[in-house]
């Protein structure tokens, strides 16, 4: 990749959308190097910018490092997140999860988040249901510090802990929410470069059977009601060790994947 003293937009963007595979990446990296959206970029590609801070951005991109972490942030139920290499980048399919516990949850219930991350889903479900009391619970400290720094600038009074599944927890909870890692440990090897090698192990696979934490979420859990999401051709298993509970609500996600389910203890929707 050349670098040069200054170069005008429009040849640097058709430049750099060469070198990688989705080129809008170029075009949001340069947005955010310049304080300019896309559209503005494209309508003054006369003007002339500094290449290196972008060509930077860039190469890491061609690195595989995923554009979420280079941008730093992500968009989630029309908020945004700050993420890095600590925490797992929220996907759209854990909206439904969301978008679930908001219709369910009753008034004022006490909900537990298993697994922080950057706080996406406690944060989101207090701020869209503030009549909620929301606990998160991460066994990573450093996901709580991204997670605790998420809900700072989203004003959001969700509670966090360091805990690993509900060993530092006390007290009861309505409701149990978690996206827990769920990739078996042979399918792991074979997920696309930049999550296997950029995104925390442990937030993508808890073992051999990848059902490892539901089984343990399931097995400790007294809450009437469990939400989950789960990964693909794994209702069967979750059925099996749901231990007491009753899957109520299968929800699919936009390719047609089991993607949330909802159990109650006593079959009850």
């Amino acid at each position: 990749m050349r670098t040069h003293k200054g170069e005008t937009i429009a040849p640097l963007r058709a430049r750099l959308r060469a070198l990688v595979a989705n080129p809008r990446d170029v075009d949001m990296l340069l947005a955010d190097v310049t304080g300019r959206t896309p559209a503005w970029l494209f309508a003054h590609g006369e003007e002339c910018i500094d290449p290196m801070p972008i060509e930077a951005l860039v190469r890491r991109r061609m690195d595989g490092e995923p554009l979420q972490y280079i941008r730093g942030k992500v968009d989630f139920f029309g908020r945004e997140f700050f993420v890095d290499d600590r925490v797992l980048i929220p996907r759209p399919e854990t909206e439904l999860l969301v978008e679930a516990a908001i219709a369910r949850a009753s008034h004022g219930a006490r909900v537990l988040d298993v697994g922080s991350g950057s706080g996406c889903i406690a944060i989101t479900l207090e701020r869209e249901r503030q009549d909620l009391e929301v606990t998160s619970i991460d066994v990573s400290v450093a996901a709580l510090a991204v997670a605790k720094r998420n809900a700072r600038a989203n004003q959001s009074n969700v509670r966090f802990a360091a805990s690993d599944a509900f060993e530092a927890i006390r007290g009861e909870f309505d409701l149990i929410v978690a996206n827990p890692p769920y990739i078996p440990r042979a399918d792991y090897a074979q997920l696309a470069t930049e999550v296997r090698d950029h995104e925390p192990r442990i937030a993508l696979t808890p073992g051999p059977r990848g059902t490892e934490m539901i089984e343990r979420i399931l097995g400790a859990s007294r809450a009437p009601m469990v939400m989950l999401e789960i990964g693909f051709g794994q209702l069967a298993d979750v059925r099996d060790v749901a231990r007491g509970y009753e899957i109520v609500e299968v929800i699919n996600d936009l390719a047609g994947i089991e993607r949330v389910v909802v159990l109650s203890r006593h079959g009850r929707k």
